[in-house]
């Protein structure tokens, strides 16, 4: 990167940060995805001028999802979704989040030889945008906003500066690009180190068996019913015995009435304590003028 066409060295030394990172988890998980036959992929088609292209994955509705990488069998089904998503500031979380939380679920549909969806969340990512990642069934694996500033702080890089201190961000990218190829390979094997266990037995155990034709067994079923005034219910049974009881035996009128599905009171009641609360505040201030006066 030509340094004098530079105008946020923030933002150039947390993608440089980003890309070794990425890199790293390529160079580890390439390897083991060919052990069980399959390919991982990390780039579409080469285009005319023979670069390569951004994966881009569709789904049913023919929406595009740009995948930083994917692991697909011999017969080019995915097996494993894989995102590395560097953050320096927690305020970007949703939207990435979101993102994701949006693509995955949507190409499970697509794909269903998908087996797992993993997230490699590194830099600051806040507690709430984590437990949302999971709660779509994404598997995470994460390298600390920390950990980063800690290698950096080995090669007198100082990476935890404030959002708008011009200053340091200039002078931690101008020691960063003095680092050589070998000495940013080796702070992103030493980074991703922590990781690395625990992220190769995860692929191990999605990728078992990922040729063989095999009789899978069902862990549970989910039902899913919309009505013609847009509503949705959703039904989850742990065998398909169950889930095909309930359909011989589904009615209407009980299983889709909506008068004891979950609503917003808590939330209103809430509200109207919070509205109580400011009411008997503003009160309590206005009587004490009163009696300064």
């Amino acid at each position: 990167m030509n340094q004098r066409n530079i105008t946020n060295y923030g933002s150039a030394i947390g993608e440089a940060i980003g890309t070794i990172l990425e890199s790293e988890i390529h160079r580890v998980l390439r390897p083991l995805a060919e052990n069980f036959n399959c390919t991982y992929v990390k780039s579409g088609p080469q285009n005319k001028k023979g670069s390569n292209t951004k994966l881009i994955l569709k789904d049913t509705d023919g929406n595009g999802y740009n995948i930083d990488s994917v692991i697909i069998n011999h017969r080019f089904q995915p097996l494993v979704l894989i995102e590395s998503k560097y953050i320096r500031y927690k305020k970007h979380n949703r939207d990435k989040a979101s993102w994701i939380c949006t693509a995955h679920p949507k190409l499970r549909e697509t794909y269903p030889t998908i087996r797992k969806s993993l997230a490699i969340l590194m830099g600051n990512w806040s507690l709430p945008s984590k437990k949302l990642l999971q709660s779509f069934e994404i598997e995470l694996f994460e390298i600390s906003f920390q950990d980063i500033c800690q290698a950096l702080l080995a090669h007198q890089i100082n990476f935890n500066w404030a959002e708008k201190d011009r200053e340091t961000a200039r002078d931690s990218w101008q020691k960063f690009s003095l680092l050589s190829s070998r000495e940013k390979d080796q702070l992103a094997e030493d980074l991703v180190a922590s990781i690395k266990i625990d992220l190769e037995n995860s692929i191990r155990q999605a990728l078992t068996d990922a040729n063989d034709e095999i009789t899978q067994q069902v862990e549970n079923v989910k039902i899913i019913i919309k009505t013609k005034k847009g509503e949705r219910h959703i039904f989850e049974f742990k065998s398909l015995q169950e889930a095909v009881q309930f359909m011989e035996s589904f009615d209407e009128v009980t299983d889709l009435n909506t008068s004891n599905k979950p609503s917003l009171i808590e939330l209103v009641s809430q509200q109207n304590q919070l509205s109580l609360d400011l009411k008997e505040e503003i009160e309590f201030l206005e009587e004490e003028e009163e009696i300064i006066e």
